[in-house]
């Protein structure tokens, strides 16, 4: 018999996770004034408020838009907006208007509002109506899909982790100490994206020999289906992940089953461009009003990797991956050691392939920075993959001084990352070392991102007290419950690549 053997304590583990990340993530409110947020959101209107899919009423809050034949559209890939869809059409179907009405003068009367643009419309109705129906559909599309990643990438690390505490670093690390962080509660389809992809991946794992092999080669489908939909890169990943469930299954029902649950996210993405541009491609940036010349650029923006570009992603002043969060150097070295294992030969080499070919593939578009940005967020969706090998060195760190350094790079990359998100209510742009250029003056001047403190009226830095309060009490909570030996080893090295036992 087939036997969930992650231990009950684990599940209190993975709780204090997922609580510990979503509260982090929503604490901090989704962007107002940003073009690829709003592109996205405005095709969630038009399908509800409008029942179409032009966003001509919208279009002028965004840059990132298509023009075809007289009218506006997303250029986006629309999975982001059709999951979006049914979450926006809850909130007006439960009144979200009249909600906003009777709550709009505490925004009023708060802190929030010397957050505006002092040349702006101002706190108008309309305007935070937008903003509340926004921050609704971000939190079940963005922010709990992110939180939910951290507890699949603990479970995984639980293969291989020395003790549990290992595994729950790892989660946590990705969570609040990479660019993850500040995409999570914003509605990017990065993050959907690295949901999608890695949860498939851990699916695929879980899913060999067991009894439920069917349910999870369907779930593994209609995940790996929707992250293509989401951001059309991704096929890269989805590529490696179906090829390591054929090899990982070798069962030829299992197979078609996965490729029939890819199947309605796919058509439906080919029937929405095809009722826009008549053809069933993905073509929404060939028309693209703005950057032209780049979205022109070989074949939409890409051509070939370029070295000054690859060391741009991972180690240039603007958008470097590893002066942002420089512990996942140490996830690269993890590697070394996950190639090694020969019983998990395959999953090296998805986790492989996951991190290099994203990377060889944003080094060779013309976009590579993404605009306004915390580091390469075009990188996004392979960041799990990436993060995972940091459990191989965290089972060497055995000395005090290996844990010592290690933790303070952790340090090192949540300040980093957690300055570059809150300083300021847009993106860093496309200063050198923005850290430095763009965050750090802001956060001294009292420029905080919004957040929930200042509905209650406090400014600045002391906003954050709230979230304090929040996060020792998740902590206190969670270590007064906690098993006696939570350090007990939780990995046999030798075993097989899924938990077992047989009665």
């Amino acid at each position: 018999m087939y036997k969930n053997l992650v231990p009950a304590s684990d599940r209190r583990a993975e709780w204090f996770i997922f609580l510990l990340l979503l509260v982090c993530y929503t604490y901090f409110l989704p962007r107002w004034a940003d073009w690829n947020v709003n592109s996205r959101m405005d095709l969630v209107l038009a399908v509800v408020d409008q029942h179409t899919l032009a966003i001509d009423s919208y279009f002028e809050n965004t840059g990132d838009y298509a023009k075809f034949q007289g009218h506006y559209y997303s250029d986006k890939a629309p999975g982001t907006s059709f999951l979006g869809i049914p979450v926006y059409w809850v909130f007006k179907t439960l009144g979200g208007r009249a909600i906003v009405e009777s709550i709009g003068t505490r925004f009023a009367n708060s802190a929030f509002v010397s957050t505006l643009n002092a040349n702006g419309r101002g706190l108008v109705m309309d305007s935070l109506y937008y903003f509340a129906a926004l921050t609704f559909v971000t939190f079940f599309i963005s922010a709990v899909p992110a939180a939910l990643l951290g507890v699949v990438l603990y479970r995984f690390a639980l293969h291989w982790a020395n003790t549990s505490s290992i595994a729950m670093l790892v989660a946590l690390a990705y969570g609040l100490a990479t660019p993850a962080f500040a995409y999570a509660n914003n509605l990017y389809g990065h993050q959907l994206s690295a949901f999608f992809l890695f949860t498939a991946f851990y699916l695929t794992y879980r899913g060999t020999g067991s009894p439920r092999a069917v349910w999870y080669a369907l779930a593994v489908g209609l995940l790996l289906g929707a992250a293509l939909v989401t951001e059309y890169p991704n096929a890269l990943i989805v590529a490696a992940v179906g090829l390591y469930a054929i090899y990982k299954w070798r069962d030829a029902k299992l197979i078609a089953l996965t490729c029939a649950a890819g199947l309605p996210p796919v058509l439906l993405m080919m029937a929405y461009n095809y009722a826009i541009f008549a053809t069933p491609l993905p073509v929404g940036y060939l028309y693209s009003a703005l950057y032209t010349d780049l979205h022109h650029t070989g074949l939409i923006s890409l051509t070939y990797p370029k070295l000054d570009t690859l060391y741009q992603l991972t180690f240039g002043p603007e958008r470097g991956l590893f002066l942002i969060a420089p512990y996942l150097v140490f996830a690269c070295i993890g590697l070394y050691w996950f190639a090694r294992e020969r019983a998990w030969r395959a999953e090296f080499f998805v986790t492989l392939w996951a991190s290099i070919a994203f990377w060889l593939f944003n080094g060779s578009s013309a976009m590579w920075q993404g605009g306004f940005a915390v580091g390469p967020r075009y990188l996004l969706p392979m960041l799990p993959f990436l993060a995972l090998p940091f459990v191989f060195v965290l089972n060497r760190a055995r000395t005090v001084w290996a844990r010592v350094g290690i933790a303070l790079v952790l340090w090192l990359s949540a300040l980093c990352v957690w300055t570059l998100t809150l300083g300021g209510q847009m993106f860093p742009q496309y200063q050198a070392f923005p850290l430095f250029a763009y965050s750090l003056p802001l956060l001294a001047r009292g420029v905080i991102l919004r957040n929930v403190g200042m509905l209650f009226n406090l400014a600045g830095l002391a906003s954050l007290l709230p979230l304090v309060v929040l996060v020792a009490l998740l902590c206190g909570l969670y270590w007064r419950t906690r098993p006696p030996h939570p350090s007990t080893r939780i990995a046999a090295r030798n075993s097989q690549p899924a938990l077992r036992e047989s009665h």
